[in-house]
C-alpha cells in the first residue's frame, strides 16, 4: 500500500550503509523517491564506497554524506548530527536493517517526517514497516518508500555508466574477437563463495569454447583470482592460456563499472560487484545459497540467471543455517554453502544467456 506524499518536502535524507550490493538494493527505492519528490534534493547517508561510486554521477542522489563510526557522545558525533540537522530535512528514510540502532540515528537527524523498518525492540518512527528478515531487499526498500507516497514501475536498479569508464576498462582488459566472460570469485561472507576449483573448471570450459575470461575483484580477491588463473592455464592447451587473466585488485571502481559494460556475461557469487554489474546492464549468472537468494537474487530472468544451493545445515557442525539475523547465533564455521552447484550447470546458463535464450 502506498501512503500519501508528505507536503512541502524540499530535502530528503536516506540512511543506507553497507557495500555496493546494499546500495543497489536501495537504488529502485531512491529512484522512486526522486519521482515522488521531484523538487527535493536527496542526501544519502552511507559509506565511503557509496560516495566514490555516486559523486558526480547522474541519478537520484544529490549528495553522499559518509557516516563514519563515531564514539557516542563525542564532539565529532555531535558535530555530525548538528551538520545534518542544519540541512533542514523534511523527510528522513531508514533503509538500514530493523531499526534497533538505525532508528535512533535517524531520529537525531531532526527531520519533520520519518519512515523506515522496525523490529519489536526498535524505536518508533512516524510511519513504519515491520522488519521480517526473509523479504527481498529491493522489495523491502520499495515498500518502505511507499510509506512516503513513492511508487515505481522499476523494481531493479539501473545505474548510469559513462563512456569514459567503458573506454578506460577496455584499455586495461583489452578487446578481441572472442566474447568476454567476467568472473568475480569474491564475497564478503566466505560461506557465499563458490570453490575456486569450480571457477577454474568453468574458466577452462569457457576458454575451450571460444571465450576470453577476465577475473576481477578487490585486493582481498587477488590470491583466489590468481589460483583460478593458474589452475585454468594448467588445464588448457598452451596456445589458449593467454585468453584468461586476472585484473583483481587492479581496477578502480569506475573501471570495474566500465568493465561490466564490455562483458557478454558476468558470473559471480552473491556479492556487491554482481549486483553492480546487473545495474550497469550486464547479463549475469549468480551462484546463491537459497537463503540469500530469497533476499538478494535478481528479480528478472531475461538478463539474469540464478543457480541455487539448497543446503540448510552447516556441513561441519550441522547447525541450522536458515536461522539468521537476531534469531540465532551463527556457528563459527565457514564452509562454502554453494559448493554443490555444478560448474556444468553454471556454464549452461552462461551459454543460454549469450545465445539469447
Amino acid at each position: 500500500m502506498v501512503e500519501d506524499v508528505f507536503p512541502d518536502v524540499e530535502r530528503v535524507a536516506v540512511v543506507r550503509g553497507g557495500g555496493l550490493g546494499d546500495l543497489m538494493f536501495a537504488y529502485p527505492a531512491l529512484t522512486a523517491l526522486q519521482a515522488a519528490y521531484p523538487h527535493a534534493s536527496i542526501t544519502l547517508i552511507g559509506s565511503e564506497l557509496h560516495r566514490r561510486l555516486l559523486d558526480g554521477r547522474s541519478g537520484p542522489i544529490s549528495e553522499v554524506c559518509v557516516a563514519e563510526p563515531l564514539l557516542d557522545g563525542s564532539e565529532e558525533q555531535e558535530a555530525f548530527f548538528a551538520q545534518m540537522r542544519a540541512r533542514g530535512f523534511g523527510l528522513a528514510v531508514q533503509l538500514h536493517g530493523g531499526g534497533k540502532n538505525s532508528n535512533p540515528f535517524l531520529l537525531r537527524l531532526g527531520a519533520e517526517h520519518t519512515i523506515g523498518t522496525k523490529t519489536p525492540d526498535a524505536p518508533d518512527l512516524e510511519r513504519t514497516l515491520p522488519y521480517v528478515y526473509y523479504q527481498h531487499e529491493m522489495l523491502r526498500a520499495l515498500e518502505v518508500v511507499g510509506l512516503a507516497g513513492a511508487s515505481t514501475a522499476r523494481i531493479e536498479p539501473v545505474i548510469a555508466v559513462e563512456a569514459a569508464e567503458t573506454a578506460a576498462a577496455e584499455r586495461i582488459i583489452g578487446t578481441g574477437p572472442q566474447p568476454l566472460l567476467i568472473v568475480h570469485p569474491g564475497a564478503t561472507d566466505p560461506r557465499r563463495r563458490w570453490p575456486v576449483e569450480h571457477f577454474a573448471q568453468l574458466t577452462v570450459a569457457a576458454v575451450e569454447d571460444g571465450w576470453r575470461v577476465a577475473l576481477v575483484g578487490a585486493v582481498e580477491d587477488v590470491e583466489d583470482a590468481q589460483v583460478i588463473v593458474d589452475a585454468a592455464r594448467a588445464g588448457l592447451a598452451p596456445e589458449l592460456g593467454d585468453r584468461v587473466d586476472s585484473h583483481a585488485g587492479r581496477l578502480s571502481l569506475a573501471e570495474l563499472l566500465g568493465a561490466f559494460t564490455c562483458a557478454e556475461v558476468v558470473v559471480g557469487n552473491d556479492s556487491g560487484p554482481r549486483h553492480l554489474a546487473a545495474a550497469a546492464g550486464a547479463k549475469t549468472v549468480g551462484i546463491y545459497w537459497v537463503g540469500n537468494a530469497l533476499n538478494a537474487a535478481p528479480l528478472s530472468r531475461r538478463r539474469h540467471r540464478v543457480l541455487m544451493s539448497w543446503v540448510t545445515r552447516c556441513t561441519v557442525c550441522g547447525v541450522d543455517v536458515t536461522q539468521v539475523g537476531w534469531t540465532a547465533e551463527r556457528c563459527t564455521h565457514d564452509p562454502s554453502l554453494v559448493a554443490e552447484v555444478a560448474p556444468e550447470s553454471v556454464y549452461d546458463e552462461i551459454r543460454a544467456l549469450a545465445a539469447g535464450h
